[in-house]
């Protein structure tokens, strides 16, 4: 599929209510102090990069990349829309975030999730 993948600001009604269902389903899979997911407001600070995924008009996931230090970036905030699961879209945000950290020259890169049934499709 020929997604756009675009930087974000996290203005749009869509994408604000895509972040909300990934914290709410992060906050229903674990128990509170073992929550890493950000809200809104945590995911517009300087050291996070977030991007939305369209597919021609329709909003499809979300990802961000949040500088740790120079060389460590974490992966934060991934999520597919439902109705999009199993077409590429995770693959697709999974290649962005990937070639940015590259491009600044990370030696690392983390991903904090959970062991969980739900957290499946991220441990793989």
């Amino acid at each position: 599929m020929d997604f756009d993948i675009r930087r974000d600001d996290l203005s749009g009604t869509a994408v604000q209510a895509l972040v909300r269902e990934h914290m709410a389903g992060m906050l229903s899979n674990s128990p509170l102090e073992s929550v890493h997911a950000l809200p809104l407001e945590g995911l517009r600070k300087p050291e996070i990069t977030f991007w939305s995924i369209w597919l021609n008009d329709e909003l499809c996931g979300c990802g961000a990349l949040k500088e740790l230090d120079r060389s460590h970036g974490e992966i934060k905030s991934m999520r597919t829309k439902v109705e999009f699961l199993r077409m590429g879209v995770g693959q697709a945000m999974l290649t962005r975030i990937f070639d940015e950290a590259r491009t600044r020259g990370y030696s690392r890169l983390s991903l904090e999730t959970g062991s969980a049934e739900a957290f499946r499709p991220a441990l793989a």
